[in-house]
C-alpha cells in the first residue's frame, strides 16, 4: 500500500487559523493512519505486507512558511517509525521515502493560508522570500519518475530500508544537518531560501 494523498498548506504560523491547521492534519495524518488500520488486518493476515508512506524531507527539517504541512510530515515520520516495530513480527514492512522538491502539479494543489495571502500581513515579507525561493527550487526540482524509481526499489527489496530519501536537494540538506550543529544548518538553510 502505498500513501500518498496530501497537500501544502502554506503560511506563516501566526497567520493560520485552526481550521486551516485541522485540515491539513485531516489529510496528510489522519488519511494514512485511516488507509492504514483498514489494510492492516489483511497483511497481518496473509503475514506480509509493504506499507510505503510518501513523508517528505520536511519531515525532517522545517522551513518558514511551512509549519503546518512540516508539522503533519514529522507525525507521519514518527507513526511509521513507531509502526514499524510492532508490525515487523507479522512480516509487515513500513518504508518512508522522503521527497525533496519534485517538479509535479504539487505547488499547484498548494493551499496558502487566507492571513497571509493579506499584503498587510507582518510575515508578507518573508512569505514573498519563500514564495521565490520556492519557484526557483521548483525550476530545479527532481523529475517524477526518480520518487517512482526510490518506491520500486524499496518495495522490490527483500529488506527495505526505513527511509529514503528522494530528490539531490534533500539529500544534500540532510548531509549538512548531519554534519552541522543545529546553529550552523539554521543559518545554511535561511541563507538558501530566504535570499
Amino acid at each position: 500500500m502505498v500513501n500518498n494523498a496530501g497537500y501544502a498548506l502554506n503560511g506563516a504560523f501566526e497567520d493560520l487559523t485552526m481550521d486551516e491547521i485541522k485540515a491539513q492534519f485531516e489529510t496528510n495524518l489522519f488519511g494514512v493512519i485511516r488507509t492504514t488500520q483498514a489494510i492492516l488486518p489483511i497483511m497481518r493476515k496473509q503475514e506480509f505486507g509493504i506499507i510505503v508512506n510518501m513523508s517528505s524531507g520536511a519531515g525532517r527539517l522545517g522551513y518558514p512558511g511551512g509549519s503546518a504541512y512540516v508539522s503533519t510530515k514529522f507525525a507521519v515520520e514518527g507513526l511509521s517509525e513507531s509502526m514499524a516495530y510492532e508490525l515487523e513480527p507479522f512480516g509487515i514492512k513500513v518504508v518512508l521515502v522522503e521527497p525533496g522538491v519534485i517538479r509535479t502539479n504539487f505547488a499547484n494543489a498548494m493551499v496558502v493560508a487566507k492571513k497571509s495571502q493579506d499584503p498587510n500581513s507582518p510575515y508578507s515579507q518573508i512569505m514573498q522570500k519563500m514564495a521565490t525561493s520556492f519557484e526557483h527550487m521548483m525550476e530545479n526540482g527532481s523529475s517524477p519518475d526518480l520518487v517512482a524509481k526510490v518506491v520500486l526499489k524499496a518495495v522490490t527489496s527483500e529488506n527495505p530500508s526505513l527511509r529514503y530519501l528522494a530528490g539531490k536537494d534533500i539529500e544534500t540538506w540532510m548531509e549538512g544537518k548531519r554534519n552541522m550543529s543545529d546553529e550552523e544548518f539554521y543559518k545554511m538553510m535561511k541563507q538558501d531560501l530566504m535570499k
